[in-house]
Formats: C-alpha cells, structure tokens, sequence
C-alpha cells in the first residue's frame, strides 16, 4: 500500500484511437485490483502508518480486526472486546482528517479533499487497559479506495435495482474514478514539472554565481601579484 502506484503504456501513439482504448482497459484492470488487505504485528506502544495515494474527494473505507498473542496456546487469538484501536488520517497537508477512537474490531471511513498522500495510522489503547503488556497484537487491515469502497448488494437491495442497473451503475462509478484518478495524475505531472523547472533555475542562478565568484577570485589574484612585483620593483 504504501507502494506508489503508476501505470504507463508503451509503444502506443498517444493521439492514436487504439491507444486510448488499450489506456482505458489498462486502467480498468488496475482499478479492479486496486485496494488490498494485508496484517501486521505492532507492540504495546507501538504505531503504524501507512500511506496511500489518493485522489479528491474519493471515498476510502477501511476494515480492521485485531488478534492478541496467547502465550500459553502459542496462537493468535481474536482479541477481547476491551481493547480498542486509535485510527488517525492526514492528508498530504498534514492536516488531521480523521482521529477516532474504535473498537477491537470496526471500520472508519473517511473522504479525501486534497490529492496525493494520504497517511494512516493505528495504534492500540493498550497503555490505558494494560491488556497485554509487553505481548504483540496482530491486526488485518483491508483499505479499499474509491468504487470499490461501495457495497453493491447493499445498493441493489435498497435502490431496488436489476442486475444491469447495477451493473451499469457499476460502470459509471469506474469510469468516474478513473477521470479522477487521470486528473490527480495530471495534478501530480504539472507538480514535478514546477519541481524541475524550480531546481533547473537554481542550478542556473548558482552557475552564474560560481562563474562570478571565480572572476572575482582572477582579478584579485591578479590585482594582489601586480601590487607585489611592484612592491619589489621587479616591473
């Protein structure tokens, strides 16, 4: 997850029509794979974070479930309901989003206003219930991102729609977050290239600087041993 994600196609004419529909196929692969679900060990103390990648104003949802260590069974076992999970969201400016406090098992949601990195984190309310001082918790997490945050079943039973309504609606859903997801890589693209033309600009500046400082240092040294073989007469 916290991969960067980046698709390119290549040996494709970008104008060409048939580039654009393989572009368009390549991008709904991708989306039908995107989202994962992982597990990780943290301690009592402990906080893990993890960044995603994503555009405005998308939905994410994320579904965990924590696991305490049994030392005497030597297996991870669900963990008591008294234990909870702290879950906090920032967006790229680092601004907090999202600062809940859950259960052992639950789900936060939560919507992205600004594109690019998202951070995640968790930790455990173990130094308030002493639960399982100095043993380890596993937790699953499963983040889904954008369309695939939707629960389809849910939609058709409440909006009372046909399997093509559904699936139609299906398709909409992706070929709107595909639009978003080629704005935020166009955003991303117009920021390295302010990036590039900021750096190329001061390599120039401190060229130029260079180049004068070394002038400056010839004509002292020029000046300085004209003034000495003056001193000793010996032009």
């Amino acid at each position: 997850m916290a991969a960067e994600r980046s698709l390119w196609v290549v040996g494709l004419c970008p104008g060409s029509r048939l580039g654009r529909v393989v572009r368009v196929l390549l991008l709904l692969l991708w989306f039908a794979a995107r989202g994962g679900a992982l597990y990780f060990h943290i301690g009592e103390t402990e906080k893990k974070c993890f960044i995603e990648e994503i555009p405005d104003e998308t939905m994410v949802i994320g579904n965990y479930r924590t696991q305490l260590y049994d030392k005497q069974r030597e297996e991870y076992q669900p963990a008591t309901p008294g234990l909870g999970m702290f879950v906090e969201v920032k967006d790229p400016e680092d601004k907090v989003i999202l600062a809940r406090q859950y259960g052992s098992e639950g789900r936060f949601t939560f919507t992205s206003h600004t594109p690019g990195e998202h951070q995640i984190c968790l930790h455990s309310n173990s130094t308030k219930f002493s639960l399982f001082a100095g043993g380890m918790l596993r937790v699953h997490l499963d983040i889904q991102v954008g369309e695939h945050a939707n629960d389809y079943a849910e939609i058709a039973a409440k909006d009372k729609l046909s399997e093509l309504q559904l699936r139609v609606r299906q398709l909409v859903e992706q070929v709107e977050q595909i639009q978003k997801e080629q704005n935020y890589q166009r955003w991303r693209e117009e920021r390295f290239r302010q990036t590039s033309e900021s750096t190329n600009q001061r390599v120039l500046w401190w060229s130029i600087l260079q180049t004068l400082i070394l002038v400056a240092i010839g004509v002292w040294q020029m000046r300085h041993l004209k003034s000495f073989f003056e001193a000793k007469k010996l032009v």
